[in-house]
């Protein structure tokens, strides 16, 4: 099993490569609650014929990396008053640890810098990355992510609904319908262009369940979230090549967020695509590995 402990943080992390091990790499961080495998293995080789060493990797506490068993997330009420009041909420870690788990996955591979691409959560941290670490950083893409400024327009409610909801059994058959219904009610919208190809989305619910479930790690992660607040002043002192691709569809980081995030970071490209919800349709797959590889080589 291909795992490694991170130097500077001590987290034993679960990964896999693709491509060229002598090409330029290209770090893909994943978002809240997801393995690395919702990174779709077309998307993966895509990138790998572009020409990268194309690695993703379990973030903590989610997939086949170490779980941080025992630790308590704040009750997300307690903890969002807490922030709008001034006073910080004990964590069990935050978004900070984690982007320093992805360097330290560099850094275990003897990787000096990289091009990193995150999506959601995986853009938050790929952006702190670029904050604290921007000498192991090429570029940066952030995908349907966001500024993490609260006056930002929030989630749909079904979207976060599903998202959080509790399992309500640990049974294949509910498991399943459970991300049958994430999907659906986060995911592009069903449309002409975008139909839902139930089968196709079923087998891949159905392989990431039978990989891993921990559903424990969620909170844990959205407490880290919540806990790094408005990253929009940090984001002006980064100077790392940035590409900024969003959905205008998306009901969980509403399209302002990706706007924020390109408004925030001096000379950041913004890419939006019509009818784009908030995954990685296989449709899109040419489309974004050709913005993400043509961002990379600086074209």
């Amino acid at each position: 099993m291909p795992t490694l402990t991170t130097p500077n943080t001590g987290i034993e992390i679960f990964y896999e490569e693709h491509g060229d091990p002598n090409a330029e790499a290209m770090l893909l961080v994943m978002g809240l609650g997801a393995q690395m495998t919702l990174w779709p293995d077309e998307l993966v080789a895509a990138l790998a014929a572009e020409g990268f060493r194309v690695i993703r990797y379990d973030n903590r506490d989610i997939g086949l990396s170490q779980k941080m068993e025992g630790q308590r997330a704040p009750s997300l009420p307690v903890q969002v008053l807490r922030k709008k009041i001034g006073f910080p909420a004990k964590v069990p870690y935050t978004l900070k640890d984690m982007a320093d788990d992805g360097i330290g996955v560099l850094s275990a591979l003897g990787i000096d810098r990289a091009h990193v691409v995150g999506a959601s959560m995986g853009g938050m941290i790929a952006q702190l990355m670029a904050i604290h670490h921007p000498e192991r950083l090429m570029s940066m893409t952030s995908i349907m992510s966001t500024t993490g400024n609260g006056r930002l327009p929030q989630a749909e409610a079904n979207a976060i609904g599903a998202l959080t909801a509790p399992l309500k059994g640990m049974d294949e058959d509910t498991l399943v319908a459970h991300g049958l219904n994430i999907i659906r009610n986060i995911g592009t919208p069903e449309s002409a262009e975008f139909p839902f190809d139930e089968a196709h989305q079923r087998a891949r619910v159905l392989a990431n369940m039978r990989r891993s479930v921990y559903p424990a790690g969620l909170p844990r992660q959205l407490a880290a979230i919540i806990d790094d607040g408005d990253r929009t002043k940090r984001l002006g002192a980064v100077r790392t090549p940035t590409l900024v691709l969003h959905g205008e569809a998306d009901p969980l980081v509403k399209l302002p967020g990706g706007e924020a995030t390109a408004a925030a970071i001096p000379g950041a490209r913004l890419v939006t695509i019509p009818g784009w919800g908030h995954d990685l349709p296989l449709k899109l797959v040419p489309r974004l590995a050709g913005e993400i590889a043509e961002h990379a080589r600086g074209r």
